[in-house]
């Protein structure tokens, strides 16, 4: 008699193994198909959940990944399936990808949980992939690693180097000073993005792909490789034969996602100068997991952890730069004492097991501790009678004369309003002004759009102004930079603090002191709470009706009230 241990029943043996005539039909299915019995029965099957798309360009190879994933499974003895989902490319999707990261997480939990799988292998990477399909992951519990689409290969025009998303803004701004002529600026639009990939900036694309390697869900130094390079092909291979391994090493998402985790990915977006994005993301991430963290966590981490890493637009450099000066993993390594080295990851083994083994290859990419990109910190959360459950601003990447500013307030009621005043000669701003845009949070975008990157006047441009203090409770795109105050909480729609301020109002920005203030005394302020009112928002059916009446504020992860913090739903009957 044999004493080897009895493996444990797979999940989808409870589809196919049964002698009934449910499971017959199942197996029926499968075998039209033209699969044999062998490829399916008894063996893990690995579900492929990819989020290619042909209008979204950061994804346009995931198609050819998927099948190196493939690759990977049948080699590891699995089987596997590719299962589409919603693919959320930032840029083309409107009014934004973040009004329907939720509907990416939903998606992804119900087709997991509706289908024979046994694991899961999450394509993706453009901003609000990465978050939406861990999400579901983590609230359905099976087995699941994460394969990053990885950054496009850096741009150039004239023999600079451009970044996606920072020298978008930067010459669009020349180009409204006329600075640049129009045909100049059609060659930077074809010099800017040269290949497949999310961003190759340290915008929320990288970084939210390089907190999923921090908090174990990608093979090691998988957040760093560029779309197109060879490793990106051996990389989707070795995830889905890991994707295999983790089945049979039962390792769920649970085992993952601990609040040292958590604490780890903090510090690694306070050392990668991070998009200012990250925190309703990883916030949403660990309210599923119910792990505790709270906005002013990112604060703490920042005042200690400097940035290091010198990409744009913080830094100089780009994404293909940081990943030949030896990626993720060598970045970890300036860090290693602020690390909980003992968390484990997809690979089977601790954190730092795998960056063990890691070494940086140029010291001005990735800085030394004592040796920092800014003197300011990536990410400062703000409080103050403006922003009472607080607000963001990225520090590293704005003006420092800003940091501490007290200016007269130019008002705009949304986007349109902007738009139709922004370069008007005779709007009332100058230098000192502080733009402050109302309505464009999570319910009043809706889905809080990457409007906050406020566009400096046309006139004032002229001028040579290159950056102002601006305020708003929408988001701001994490390759942009500029002195911008975001997630501003509660947002104005649901009457916060932002829907009283008018034109003319002071504010003081003091970053240094974490403060936002409106210096209007509280009984004009009283008064103005008294008259408002509710903005009229465009009805709607389905999914943004759903959407608007259950987001959470920015603080709180902007996930649905109905989602966050819940423990998985039961398996499905299957009769």
């Amino acid at each position: 008699m044999s004493d080897s241990p009895k493996r444990k029943p797979l999940r989808s043996e409870r589809w196919f193994a049964p002698d009934t005539m449910r499971a017959s039909a199942h197996r029926q299915r499968v075998l039209a198909m033209g699969y044999r019995r062998q490829d399916f029965m008894g063996r893990p099957v690995i579900a492929i959940v990819n989020t290619w798309s042909d209008l979204s360009p950061c994804h346009a190879h995931l198609r050819e990944r998927a099948e190196a994933v493939k690759r990977g499974v049948l080699l590891a003895g699995g089987f596997p399936v590719e299962l589409p989902a919603l693919s959320l490319g930032e840029v083309m999707v409107k009014p934004t990808t973040m009004l329907y990261r939720n509907l990416l997480a939903m998606e992804t939990e119900e087709l997991l949980r509706s289908h024979p799988v046994d694991s899961a292998v999450l394509i993706g990477g453009c901003d609000k992939t990465t978050p939406g399909l861990l999400m579901g992951a983590i609230t359905m519990g099976l087995p699941a690693i994460f394969l990053p689409a990885g950054p496009m290969i850096s741009g150039h025009w004239r023999g600079a180097r451009l970044g996606v998303g920072t020298h978008t803004r930067k010459y669009w701004d020349e180009l409204r000073a006329q600075k640049i002529t129009p045909a100049e600026w059609h060659e930077i639009e074809a010099g800017i993005a040269r290949s497949p990939g999310t961003c190759m900036t340290m915008g929320t694309a990288s970084t939210m792909t390089a907190v999923a390697e921090a908090l174990g869900f990608v093979l090691p130094g998988g957040s760093s490789i560029p779309a197109m390079d060879a490793d990106h092909v051996r990389l989707a291979e070795e995830t889905g034969s890991r994707a295999v391994a983790m089945v049979h090493e039962e390792l769920t998402p649970a085992r993952l996602m601990t609040r040292e985790a958590v604490e780890n990915a903090l510090v690694v977006d306070a050392a990668l100068a991070g998009s200012t994005n990250a925190p309703i993301h990883l916030i949403a991430l660990a309210r599923r997991a119910n792990v505790p963290l709270a906005l002013d966590d990112f604060d703490a981490v920042a005042r200690r952890v400097p940035p290091l890493a010198n990409v744009m637009p913080s830094g100089e450099g780009l994404m293909q730069d940081f990943f030949e000066a030896g990626g993720l993993p060598a970045l970890m390594t300036r860090i290693a004492s602020q690390l909980h080295l003992e968390c484990p990851t997809v690979s089977g083994r601790s954190l730092g097991d795998n960056i063990a083994d890691a070494k940086v290859w140029n010291d001005d990419l990735i800085r030394p501790l004592d040796r920092p990109i800014s003197t300011q910190p990536s990410l400062a959360v703000l409080h103050g009678n403006l922003a009472p459950e607080g607000c963001v601003i990225k520090p590293s990447a704005a003006s420092a004369a800003l940091m501490r500013h007290r200016g007269r307030a130019v008002v705009f009621r949304d986007i349109n309003d902007l738009e139709a005043r922004i370069d008007r000669d005779d709007l009332d701003a100058d230098a000192d002004s502080v733009l402050v845009l109302q309505n464009a949070g999570p319910r009043g975008g809706p889905g809080m759009p990457e409007w906050g990157n406020l566009p400096i006047p046309k006139k004032l441009l002229a001028q040579g102004v290159r950056d102002m203090v601006r305020i708003s409770d929408a988001r701001m795109s994490g390759t942009h930079y500029g002195t911008c105050v975001v997630h501003v909480a509660p947002e104005s729609a649901v009457g916060g603090p932002l829907a009283l301020v008018q034109t003319g109002d002071e504010i003081l920005l003091d970053v240094g002191a974490r403060r936002l203030e409106l210096c209007v005394d509280d009984d004009e302020l009283a008064r103005r709470r008294a008259a408002w009112q509710a903005p009229t928002l465009a009805s709607g059916l389905g999914y943004v009706t759903l959407y608007r009446e259950h987001v959470n504020q920015a603080p709180e992860g902007c996930d649905f009230d109905f989602l966050a913090g819940r423990v998985p739903v039961p398996e499905p009957e299957i009769h």
